[in-house]
């Protein structure tokens, strides 16, 4: 898999209920820490809206695969 660099959009590879995000939400890196040992990610709905900003280790997210395809939730709250 490529290296993750900042501007990339992102996986999220584990739930973060503190934040309202599931395994699978789309992010967009923000910051990559420590040549890759954390990143911070901004998760966003389709109208701009930000969601959560959150501090992630490389192990909670992943690149994304062209051969997946996209899925829409709604948030709630």
């Amino acid at each position: 898999m490529n290296k993750i660099k900042e501007f990339d959009r992102v996986i999220l590879a584990t739930d973060l209920p503190e934040s309202g995000l599931k395994n699978g939400d789309i992010g967009n890196v923000v910051m990559v820490y420590n040549d890759g040992e954390g990143y911070e990610v901004e998760f966003m709905t389709f109208d701009g809206e930000t969601v959560a900003v959150e501090t992630l280790l490389a192990n909670q997210v992943r690149n994304i695969s062209f051969h997946e395809i996209p899925h829409v939730r709604e948030m709630i709250g």
